[in-house]
């Protein structure tokens, strides 16, 4: 009994001593790792108060892609408070809050640390039209766009771009004060016809003659205001190149008849142009080719 009892002793006086021991251990690796951590954090704290990775005017950012917006526009559009460090920001959220205030399709943001810069990729949206609603008061109730033919957007005036994707003139003229309003206006645009406004808007831009103005309240009969008077093209469709065209070939119409004589031209046939006389009931038949 007594050599039992002896041994036990000593076998629990070794494993004190062990369990001291690993306390210690435990005690230092503990140490070891908080210093370790404070460390690393002391050194991020050093290096994001870096002098030579902060960005302490707008001039640092550079502006790529902007053909409409000016460089200064964009750069005051970015939620920077200067001076500002390069580690801390975050690209998507700036790329973010800058589609959100103007009118951009996408946003790219990169930093470089060597020199300090920011550079902000943007693409655009460019308005190529003035939307203007249709006044109902002088419009019937088969032609006038309704709150169900239109989305709200499309009911009040504003801009569009090649797409006709619709924009408020704030978007522009609140970022750029020298922005210029397009010199194209459409009246009467609606959802259905979205899918046509892309390759219409390349026509016209591409037209010999200048159009200004798109009335297409009517979906049974759009209209262009060009220089030679208003031009009446019946529903678009796959002969809008050919009345184009022959538009193009009338250029020479003013020599014939004064502009104040003609109420509009038809062209619902573009082979067979017709003259339409202020305050005269028949159509006369245009000379030209």
């Amino acid at each position: 009994m007594t050599s039992i009892t002896s041994v036990s002793q000593i076998e629990l006086t070794q494993r004190r001593k062990q369990l001291r021991q690993q306390r210690r251990l435990r005690l230092l690796q503990t140490l070891w790792q908080t210093l370790t951590v404070s460390t690393i954090a002391g050194s991020m704290a050093w290096v994001v108060t870096l002098p030579g990775w902060i960005i302490r005017k707008p001039d640092q950012v550079t502006v790529q892609g902007n053909r409409f917006l000016s460089t200064k526009a964009i750069q005051s559009l970015l939620p920077l408070s200067y001076p500002q460090s390069l580690i801390q920001l975050e690209p998507g959220l700036l790329a973010q809050e800058l589609e959100a205030k103007a009118p951009i399709v996408a946003v790219t943001v990169t930093r470089q640390l060597f020199p300090p810069r920011l550079t902000v990729q943007v693409r655009e949206r460019f308005p190529v039209a003035i939307a203007t609603p249709s006044p109902t008061s002088s419009l019937g109730a088969s032609t006038a766009p309704s709150p169900e033919s239109s989305p709200p957007d499309l009911l009040k005036a504003g801009l569009l771009d090649a797409n006709g994707k619709w924009m408020p003139f704030k978007s522009y003229a609140s970022i750029d004060r020298s922005f210029k309003l397009p010199a194209l206006r459409i009246i009467g645009m609606r959802e259905q016809y979205h899918p046509y406004w892309s390759q219409m808007y390349y026509q016209i831009s591409h037209s010999p003659i200048k159009i200004s103005e798109v009335d297409w309240r009517d979906p049974a009969n759009l209209i262009l205001k060009t220089d030679l008077g208003l031009v009446h093209c019946g529903p678009y469709g796959s002969s809008f190149p050919a009345q184009l065209n022959a538009v193009a070939q009338m250029q020479k119409l003013p020599q014939q008849i004064k502009r104040s004589q003609i109420a509009y031209i038809d062209l619902r046939n573009p082979k067979n142009p017709m003259v339409k006389i202020a305050k005269m009931t028949n159509a006369v038949k245009s000379n030209t080719p």
